[in-house]
């Protein structure tokens, strides 16, 4: 066990005690066939088989693959992972939130996850909803995990473009058209949100080309396709949104969740810069709960097991920025748990 999972472990036992008896089973690993259309279904769970190491490329965890499913505390957790994203770097939260008795089910965003990331942005947010209640159906319809949670008391959390899918189920509307609008008024102080890593700005002569190419291809990509989307589904009954991507939101649309709302803040993010996300969903969502603040942190601080090897442009973006102290994750992934603990359970 890595030293921030020992850490991880502590923190969790000491800040989640007080609120439920924790699942004191292992970890188990087993993977659901895709639904149609989308990417298989990554299912961490409590069991009480033994844990092995097990290596996903260049990541590792502690878990026993199928192991047979015990009950928790009879409550799923759906995450929807970042553009580009996989399970692996969030497996540490799973982690934590199957210590705290959850089961945690991670799909596979179809076009926008790291083995094909061919349509990230609208097109690929357009369908996430839809992936997470197709994720639902996947569980609830596998007779290892059926009788083993109750299906009306589902939680959701999502990170970056997740957290996007994550605030959509909470009751937000967004459309491309929306997108496009921010881009056309912040693209330069927002520019990463608006072309991802498609290019970047460096203060030299080549901006305002880099800029004026930008709003002309988001302007003829999305500017006209003003239908706005959302999405819902009864069993979803609290969220998590961290980092999450909202300036294609319209804003008024979050001021009356329709479930309990956590969001978690990274005051560093230069993916997706705080004024023009979590901070402008937060002036309006007075419901909103702020679950945690990390001042210091970057877009992908959030993560671990950090992503190693990224291209240089994506690690601009998502490494820690200087003076970020990893050691503040235990007590954040402490706090999502017992987001859901108490909005979930009784």
């Amino acid at each position: 066990m890595s030293a921030l999972r020992r850490v991880l472990a502590g923190a969790v036992l000491v800040s989640l005690s007080s609120l439920a008896p924790l699942a004191l089973a292992a970890t188990g690993l087993t993977v659901l066939k895709a639904p149609e259309g989308t990417g298989p279904i990554t299912v961490f769970y409590p069991t009480a088989a033994a844990p092995e190491r097990v290596q996903r490329g260049p990541f590792a965890v502690q878990a026993a693959v199928n192991g047979a499913p015990v009950r928790g505390n009879g409550r799923l957790i759906v995450m929807s992972h970042g553009s580009g994203g996989s399970p692996w770097p969030q497996a540490d939260l799973a982690e934590v939130l199957v210590q705290a008795g959850f089961t945690v089910a991670m799909p596979e965003h179809a076009g926008d996850n790291f083995r094909q990331p061919d349509s990230p942005g609208p097109v690929s947010w357009k369908r996430r909803p839809k992936e997470v209640i197709q994720a639902i159906d996947a569980m609830a319809a596998d007779a290892r995990f059926a009788p083993l949670l109750d299906w009306q008391r589902v939680g959701v959390y999502g990170m970056s473009a997740g957290g996007l899918t994550a605030l959509t189920l909470a009751g937000a509307r967004w459309s491309p058209a929306q997108f496009a609008r921010h881009c056309d008024a912040h693209i330069a102080e927002d520019f990463p949100t608006c072309v991802g890593l498609a290019a970047e700005l460096t203060g030299g002569a080549m901006d305002a080309p880099k800029i004026a190419i930008a709003r002309k291809v988001i302007d003829t990509a999305f500017a006209g396709d003003t239908a706005w989307q959302s999405a819902s589904d009864p069993r979803i009954a609290a969220i998590v949104a961290a980092v999450p991507m909202a300036a294609a939101i319209d804003m008024p649309s979050l001021a009356a969740p329709r479930v309990p709302l956590g969001l978690v803040r990274a005051g560093r993010d230069a993916w997706l810069a705080p004024r023009w996300h979590i901070d402008a969903v937060r002036e309006v969502c007075q419901p909103c709960v702020l679950v945690a603040d990390l001042p210091e942190a970057g877009h992908g601080s959030v993560l671990s097991p950090t992503p190693p090897e990224l291209p240089p442009r994506a690690a601009r973006l998502l490494n820690d920025p200087p003076g970020f102290d990893r050691d503040a994750l235990p007590g954040t992934y402490a706090a999502i748990a017992r987001f859901f603990l108490q909005n979930l359970t009784p």
